[in-house]
């Protein structure tokens, strides 16, 4: 994101303007078409796209709770701010709008995933997320977002403890796009951890990371990724799915999971190392080599192998390694390191940030019989998706974001106009003297 400074010399000398295509308002059009595709077999008087609208400008404007946005929804003011930057005409019951999305299918939610990451790459908004030979960083792990020792649906997956008591739970697989310079992520479709149709085992991260990546190489065919993961990943048949799938990857290892491999490299010949140390006092050494085997058991499945430490002024040394496909040498080394370094952004910048910055990731919203829980899922991450473009790409959003200097500051300042104001557009709102 552009600095403040930047942000404030480019509102003085021009106002900033909506991009066409990665704006609030162009984002959440885009939305509402993607909906109105989705079949509404029930015929009620309330459209379901006016439901799952509703859903976005519940999350929009990070409410604590869907029974406090049930409330509000009766004001004329709120009613009216409802129909101008969401387009909906009537606003549902909590009742009636869990009613409605637990029986939707989130599968159909794919759709706008894609057309939200098209208009990124029409508009030019992933360019600076290229990271190595036209690659992009995709970060892939799992997180909860839902327990209960009670309350469960059909779909949840069950821990059974020793004492005979039953946790229910919902997790899901997230898959962002990462650069180690770039604060923002990109979401994709995320994939549901729970129970499948018909099946009395629970799900797990291996099978929620098989079904993920098929419908990511359906989708984009030919785009080119570097899978970063942690070491559970560096296993034998996740490897060969990636390499069928004709994805890059750079997966974590650890000595105590992957002895075979620490073994080899440390009796191998061949190994290879660099060191420098930069302006700042930090010393860097690498190890690497390339073609060893992974495991024992798998002796033909051969990896590039890297490991790093760094050393402070102080001496405090940090030490990671991974495997990867990607021929290493001394031109690269850098680039792999901080390229599988950053894959703790899906933890800090996606997992952090929807739990605990605003969003209310782990809040029960509704639980429903079937899917509501899910759905309600897709909907915050799709929220989440057009604040990052915004955060990103959007110039209005961005001179917001420097007039209150905190996100906690602006959607404090957002939601306290959307209540009591009448909103004549996105660009009223967004208006520096709205959120100064």
């Amino acid at each position: 994101m552009p600095s403040i400074i930047k942000v404030w010399a480019d509102i003085l000398m021009n106002e900033p303007t909506f991009r066409k295509q990665l704006s609030a308002p162009a984002l959440l059009s885009e939305a509402r078409r993607c909906f109105e595709k989705i079949p509404d077999n029930v015929g009620k008087t309330i459209p379901l796209a006016d439901h799952l609208m509703s859903g976005l400008a519940l999350f929009g404007f990070k409410y604590p709770s869907l029974l406090q946005f049930d409330k509000d929804r009766s004001s004329e003011t709120i009613q009216a701010n409802l129909r101008t930057l969401y387009g909906i005409e009537r606003a549902p019951s909590d009742t009636y709008f869990r009613e409605r999305l637990d029986d939707l299918d989130p599968r159909q939610f794919r759709r706008i995933y894609k057309c939200f990451f098209s208009r990124l790459q029409r508009s030019k908004g992933l360019e600076k997320f290229s990271y190595l030979d036209g690659h992009y960083l995709l970060s892939l792990n799992g997180t909860d977002h839902f327990s209960s020792p009670t309350v469960h649906c059909e779909h949840c997956g069950e821990k059974h403890h020793r004492n005979g008591t039953i946790t229910y739970y919902h997790q899901m697989l997230g898959a962002v796009l990462i650069h180690p310079d770039i604060k923002e992520v990109i979401p994709l479709a995320p994939e549901p951890i729970l129970k499948q149709d018909g099946q009395s085992k629970n799900d797990c991260e291996r099978n929620a990371a098989k079904r993920l990546l098929k419908d990511l190489r359906r989708e984009h065919p030919h785009l080119k990724l570097i899978v970063v993961e942690d070491a559970l990943a560096s296993n034998a048949p996740h490897i060969r799915l990636l390499q069928d799938l004709d994805l890059r990857f750079i997966l974590g290892a650890k000595p105590a999971e992957h002895k075979f491999l620490f073994d080899w490299v440390e009796n191998c010949a061949d190994t290879a190392e660099y060191e420098f140390t930069d302006e700042q006092g930090y010393h860097h050494r690498f190890r690497y080599l390339n073609g060893a085997p992974l495991n024992e058991a798998n002796s033909e499945l051969k990896v590039n192998f890297l490991e790093y430490w760094k050393t402070s002024p102080e001496g405090e040394v940090s030490h990671f390694s991974w495997v990867t496909d990607i021929p290493i040498d001394e031109t690269n080394l850098m680039k792999l390191m901080r390229g599988g370094r950053a894959r703790w952004k899906i933890e800090n910048e996606t997992f952090n940030t929807l739990k605990n910055q605003g969003y209310y990731f782990e809040h029960n919203f509704g639980h429903g019989y079937k899917h509501l829980t899910t759905v309600l899922m897709h909907l915050m991450m799709l929220v989440f998706l057009i604040d990052q473009i915004q955060q990103l790409c959007c110039h209005v959003f961005q001179a917001a974001l420097a007039t209150a200097q905190r996100k906690s500051y602006l959607w404090r300042k957002l939601r306290s106009r959307f209540d009591l104001c009448r909103i004549a557009s996105w660009e009223a709102l967004y208006h520096p003297s709205s959120v100064h």
